[in-house]
């Protein structure tokens, strides 16, 4: 089953006097629990895209579709519902809350959801700290941790709330090539165990040796999709 579904996607931004087409006219289907790669070069509409997918940012013009419902008309509020409980999101620059400590980033979305009891949403923050390994941190706030430390904070915050869809653009561009591999290793395991689709853009070929299918983009198109069958 497709969990994703684009079709004619084209985004188009103003600027000055000209119109930048970021995206033109991608079509793109992504099957729950896939492990998928966008991959392209600086400028090409990865980011782009992961935000339209995410529904943080509107397309110009097409479709799309998560788990089937067309999103491209709805309410902020229906957006923002989506945004909460179906996906999960790994900036590159991290977006994490500074007065907040790592603890508190982590809990943040699992508060909003306003579902879970206190020893729920404790014993949640708790394991996915653990996992990214900054167990000793909980108590550092953003300003105390380094980039890498950063990212694994965003990390385990994006996986926290068991999102149907994880978006991750390049996901392990601030952490060294073994803190980037146990993090690529738990999103694996997720996948498998969850069956929690990943999207993730990223120019590192040691990224793409994990993913199950790989879309090249450039120019804001398509060029080609293939599927690497771990």
């Amino acid at each position: 089953m497709n969990i994703i579904e684009l079709n004619g996607v084209k985004k188009d931004y103003p600027l000055g006097n000209t119109t930048v087409h970021a995206v033109r006219g991608v079509d793109l289907c992504v099957k729950e629990g896939d492990f998928f790669s966008i991959v392209g070069p600086s400028g090409s509409g990865k980011t782009t895209l992961l935000n339209i997918i995410g529904c943080i940012d509107n397309a110009t013009e097409g479709s799309i579709k998560i788990h089937g419902e067309e999103i491209t008309n709805m309410a902020d509020k229906q957006l923002t519902d989506i945004r909460l409980y179906k996906i999960g999101f790994i900036f590159q620059t991290f977006n994490l809350i500074p007065v907040l400590d790592v603890q508190e980033n982590v809990e943040f979305p699992l508060l909003l959801m306003k579902k879970f009891s206190k020893g729920e949403i404790a014993k949640k923050t708790e394991k996915f700290i653990n996992e990214v390994g900054l167990r000793e941190y909980v108590k550092h706030r953003p300003a105390e941790l380094s980039g890498g430390q950063r990212q694994r904070v965003a990390i385990a915050r994006a996986l926290v709330t068991n999102p149907d869809i994880v978006l991750a653009d390049e996901p392990t561009a601030n952490l060294d090539s073994e803190t980037g591999a146990t993090i690529l290793e738990l999103m694996q395991e997720l996948n498998r165990i969850e069956k929690t689709t990943f999207i993730f853009s990223t120019h590192d070929p040691d990224v793409l040796k994990y993913a199950k299918d790989v879309v090249k983009i450039k120019d804001g198109q398509i060029i080609s999709r293939e599927n690497l069958n771990h």
